[in-house]
């Protein structure tokens, strides 16, 4: 069955509408034995961000249908959400997850953490028992091209990110940071990297909340920071000059009445305020106080393609690996294709090897001359071996099949004046 990706990312849907269908921790296992079991579906692999949900499956059409509806029930969602997704088959489907995994269809070009998620997607597929075949074959390819592309490439050279672009947002606001406060929820890789770009710009003021204290400290003590639980937040909103949050919750850490307390202890001081979670940390709400200036994951669109503009140049070279290696890949795959028809060929002419053989051995005990044997059976074989291609060329011949006559002429490499 055909391989086929199915599902959204930034490119075609809005963060209100991709923070519906994340799935994380336990749900991934779940999502994927579901959609494994599903009729017409035989492998997948589920790639989950905040920039895209994409299913990677060997399957039927009856099976994407099947899959769209599942996943539609499962995070009850509106009957016009599949104006937001997508679905490639085939060598596109290949193109696409190699893009990914070079980070050529990141927010952020050239990215180098979608290839670590991919490589997550692929273990929780592991698993759960969902891999096959053929999805094991193209993963392990496209971590291949991957790394070529980065060492053959300047891709990844420029400091380009959702971290950078956040900060660099957050700079337009404050002529220094000298003397401001900045208050980062989560301890994960971005708000780690976060944390790296204010330091190094020299924020007067670190604070690092987090569900997990002891992940919180960990974090904060690398950068001279504070560390606070989750549940001690809203007390120290009011000295965020900066809040920038990125957690894997499910819901809202901060609120909208939350921030009108905070606005108001801090006598309408304002706020800059990034959300870089899907789904979204802070409720929509925030945005409407008129001291806060919230921005999504989205809204830092701007700020990155100012900043990538040196990985372009880059990006033609890594497109041109890609063309080599999706044409590389196919040929692989293609190959195996016709395997089991060039192994049963040699299998049924060793078939008749042994027969004629046999034969010929029998007529040397009786005493046969042993020239006339070698004639015997290589004629033998001959005429066995060429018995049903003949049948089948005599019959192209009185049906005016002239492309079965040329594909034996290809096939047995003969001339057209043969």
């Amino acid at each position: 069955m055909p391989l086929k990706i199915f599902g959204l990312n930034h490119n075609t849907a809005p963060v209100e509408i991709r923070e519906k269908v994340v799935f994380s921790g336990d749900q991934i296992s779940r999502a994927l034995t579901a959609v494994r079991d599903l009729e017409g579906v035989d492998e997948a692999v589920l790639l989950s961000t905040c920039n895209r949900t994409e299913f990677y499956v060997v399957s039927d059409r009856e099976g994407h249908d099947r899959l769209m509806s599942w996943l539609h029930d499962d995070r009850n969602l509106d009957q016009d959400f599949g104006e937001s997704m997508f679905e490639i088959d085939d060598d596109e489907a290949i193109r696409h997850i190699f893009r990914v995994a070079c980070g050529l269809d990141s927010m952020v070009l050239g990215e180098p953490q979608i290839l670590g998620q991919l490589k997550d997607a692929y273990r929780n597929a592991e698993h759960a028992g969902t891999l096959g075949k053929g999805l094991t074959r193209l993963f392990h390819h496209t971590f291949s091209v991957a790394k070529k592309v980065r060492t053959d490439t300047e891709i990844g050279s420029s400091p380009v990110s959702v971290a950078y672009a956040a900060v660099n947002l957050a700079q337009q606001f404050f002529a220094g940071f000298q003397n401001h406060t900045a208050v980062l929820v989560g301890a994960g890789a971005t708000i780690e990297l976060v944390a790296k770009h204010l330091t190094r710009k020299k924020i007067g003021r670190l604070f690092v909340a987090n569900r997990n204290i002891d992940n919180a400290k960990g974090l904060a003590s690398r950068f001279g920071g504070f560390a606070l639980p989750l549940s001690e937040l809203e007390g120290t909103l009011p000295d965020a000059d900066i809040l920038i949050t990125s957690t894997a919750s499910t819901d809202p850490v901060v609120t909208t009445k939350q921030m009108k307390r905070a606005i108001k202890a801090r006598k309408r001081r304002p706020i800059f305020a990034v959300d870089i979670a899907v789904p979204r940390d802070i409720e929509p709400g925030v945005g409407d106080l008129s001291d806060v200036y919230l921005y999504t994951i989205d809204d830092l669109d701007r700020v990155i393609m100012e900043g990538q503009g040196n990985r372009e140049a880059a990006a033609v070279d890594a497109n041109r690996i890609l063309d080599e290696e999706i044409n590389r890949y196919l040929s692989i795959e293609r190959s195996k294709q016709v395997a089991p028809v060039i192994t049963a060929l040699r299998d049924q002419a060793d078939a008749i090897r042994e027969d004629v053989l046999a034969q010929a051995r029998r007529r040397l005990v009786q005493g046969a001359d042993s020239d006339e044997v070698l004639e015997y059976a290589t004629a033998a074989f001959m005429k066995k071996f060429l018995h049903h291609p003949s049948v089948k060329l005599r019959e192209a011949g009185e049906a005016s099949d002239d492309a079965m006559i040329a594909s034996a002429r290809s096939l047995f490499g003969l001339s057209d004046e043969d």
